[in-house]
């Protein structure tokens, strides 16, 4: 192999291991798995989720259970990615549609968030984490109250998602291991 295809491999390897992380992200926040996202983080690493919270990631991640107990359901899906890799650090522009049924006062609602999170990425000790996320919103749409329907006859049987380890994913898959509380 050139030196060329060696940096182009190394390259892919690095890129595919970042876009792993960002996916796991979503899966450890869609579960309110706080522990799996820590493990996402260096623990330097800086978040700003806006208006919930600025400062350092692990903070945060200590605030989520009371930022996600009004969350009935998360269901983070990434679109476009573009990402840069230069040695051992990455920058990525992860464009994003979050839906979030959210139970408040009077009854639940939806909020549909189009948006992209802002990634610094460090590579240390040969693995890569984030070291800042800042989430951008560029849309949002509101059902108030939630049109989620999950009694509905349609659906009747199916396996429906949950946060946490009641989540049918914890008992499913072999190879892919989720964190329990």
């Amino acid at each position: 192999m050139t030196k060329s295809e060696n940096q182009r491999l190394h390259y892919f390897i690095d890129k595919q291991e970042i876009l792993e992380l960002i996916n796991r992200y979503c899966q450890a926040a869609d579960r309110h798995d706080p522990e799996a996202l820590r493990a996402l983080y260096h623990t330097d690493a800086l978040d700003d989720h806006g208006a919930f919270f600025k400062g350092l990631a692990m903070d945060f991640i200590d605030k989520l259970p009371e930022i996600q107990a009004p969350m009935e359901i998360l269901h983070h899906n990434v679109t476009t990615v573009n990402i840069e890799i230069d040695g051992d650090y990455a920058e990525g522009e992860v464009y994003i549609l979050a839906f979030h049924k959210a139970a408040g006062p009077d009854g639940s609602i939806d909020v549909l968030i189009g948006g992209r999170y802002f990634d610094k990425y460090e590579k240390r000790d040969g693995k890569w984490k984030f070291a800042h996320r800042a989430v951008v919103t560029d849309w949002v749409h509101i059902q108030d109250p939630s049109a989620v329907n999950l009694e509905h006859p349609f659906i009747a049987g199916s396996h429906i998602g949950r946060p946490g380890a009641d989540d049918p994913s914890y008992t499913f898959f072999k190879l892919i291991k989720r964190q329990t509380p």
